[in-house]
């Protein structure tokens, strides 16, 4: 009964490596908060501690360094508790610890053959970069082929595969090309379709087929940060839960829409207070605890 209970136990526990910000919720602050309301053990490294996100007007803290990643995990790893049923990666800021990180990803591995890795390849969004270009080869080469699940945007997928997604056979073209280069699930986390509309596309390849579905969701107009963490965060649980990627994807923009329209309300309600238009913008997240918990579904895959 006690191994089966610490079995159970493993399967609960989440390494997530992702930026930490003192005020907001971005990377880390992001995704513990959500991980732990669905009932996953979350064990989080932050590669920073910033007092904000870079959307605020000055932005202090510290970084981490690879060889300080790689004596967190070898304290793990000495002490016997590196054992993970998952892992999740989110924005990473050099090469050096891109490639600790891939490092990592092995390591735990070895450890749990059957460890999920979902990665959100964070490269920048809406034609602007947030890190720097010498970071995609390493995506690329190493990531695609250690991660099981990836979570891009269209910039991001577009970048990785070298195909620019403008419509839905653009981006087939390019989630069959990150199947091709090494990585087995793909979900393309939006892409503009028609005027109001976002389009999601997941893709599983396994065994020489891909089974493809989409799911078409209202744009909710607004500046927003975090999501993409938000987004990978409730993935890796609802898919974990279920092993069924497009009810999790259901799941998950129902919850988005949630949380982003909460964020709206709030916005609205700070509009005449006199702080930055990044603070009134942090999503209302620890306001939407119950949206995260028991979400009303509000979309339907279709497959491809």
């Amino acid at each position: 009964l006690r191994f089966e209970m610490y079995e159970e136990y493993i399967k609960r526990r989440v390494l997530s490596i992702q930026s930490h910000v003192v005020c907001g919720y971005v990377g880390n602050r992001a995704a513990v908060f959500p991980m732990q309301l669905l009932g996953m053990e979350v064990d989080n490294i932050n590669s920073v501690q910033f007092c904000c996100h870079t959307q605020y007007k000055e932005v202090k803290g510290q970084i981490l360094g690879s060889q300080e990643l790689k004596q967190l995990v070898d304290g793990l790893e000495s002490n016997g508790i590196h054992h993970y049923s998952s892992l999740l990666t989110g924005y990473i800021g050099s090469v050096e610890f891109l490639e600790q990180v891939a490092d990592t990803g092995k390591r735990l591995k070895t450890a749990n053959p059957e460890l999920l890795y979902v990665c959100d390849p964070v490269l920048g969004d809406n034609d602007h970069w947030y890190v720097s270009k010498d970071l995609l080869p390493i995506y690329q080469n190493t990531i695609l082929k250690l991660a099981n699940i990836i979570t891009p945007n269209h910039f991001e997928l577009g970048w990785l595969t070298e195909i620019t997604i403008t419509d839905m056979e653009s981006a087939i073209a390019a989630i069959d090309k990150a199947h091709e280069m090494g990585v087995g699930t793909v979900v393309l986390s939006s892409f503009p379709s028609g005027k109001d509309n976002l389009t999601l596309v997941g893709s599983q390849y396994s065994q020489g087929k891909s089974k493809k579905f989409s799911i078409t969701f209202p744009h909710i107009e607004g500046i927003f940060t975090g999501t993409g963490d938000l987004f990978a965060a409730l993935l890796l649980v609802h898919f974990k839960r279920s092993g069924k990627l497009d009810k999790a994807c259901e799941l998950v923009i129902s919850t988005m829409k949630n949380v982003l329209q909460a964020t709206q309300e709030k916005r609205k309600a700070l509009e005449s207070a006199d702080v930055q238009q990044s603070f009134k913008c942090e999503l209302d997240l620890i306001q939407s605890k119950s949206s995260i918990e028991n979400p009303t579904l509000s979309c339907s895959a279709i497959p491809i």
